[in-house]
């Protein structure tokens, strides 16, 4: 399988163009930051700083926000991974980034199936489940993000 994703049009393209493959690398940081750069400022409002800005106005902006960046960041990502399948797939940096992403979407799935983020934003505050799952999320993005770096390096 993996040498058939590396010898999709996608995959060919991607390494056929500097210009299209530097792009899509672009984009996926550019998507990573967005991630980040949303999500942390709201794991810090939800796990109590900065108690003057409404959490109902910047909330639903900054999750938002996160949602895009990780949903380009999961497409341009997979246009990489084509580039290179079988050396990412045996890369155990690239192996901690997916299950540290997977940890961060359960984190996503378990804060919205409680309920905690609703209370949250109805009440402005959050409550003791809301804050770990704040710091959890802020935890497992940022430890995400390093797992990503350390693919290069390995």
């Amino acid at each position: 399988m993996l040498h058939w994703i590396a010898t999709t049009p996608v995959a060919e393209a991607l390494k056929g163009s500097a210009l299209l493959y530097m792009g899509v690398n672009a984009s996926h940081i550019l998507s990573i930051a967005l991630l980040i750069g949303a999500i942390l400022p709201l794991d810090l409002r939800l796990a109590g700083f900065c108690p003057q800005i409404p959490l109902d106005r910047i909330g639903p902006f900054l999750a938002g926000c996160a949602a895009t960046g990780l949903a380009l960041a999961l497409v341009t990502g997979a246009l990489l991974f084509t580039v290179r399948p079988a050396e990412y797939a045996g890369n155990p940096a690239f192996l901690a980034k997916l299950a540290l992403v997977a940890l961060g979407l359960v984190n996503v799935a378990a804060t919205r199936l409680s309920g905690a983020w609703r209370r949250a934003l109805d009440k402005g505050t959050a409550d003791g489940w809301m804050r770990l799952f704040a710091l959890l999320s802020a935890v497992l993005w940022t430890a995400a993000l390093l797992a990503g770096r350390w693919i290069g390096f390995i």
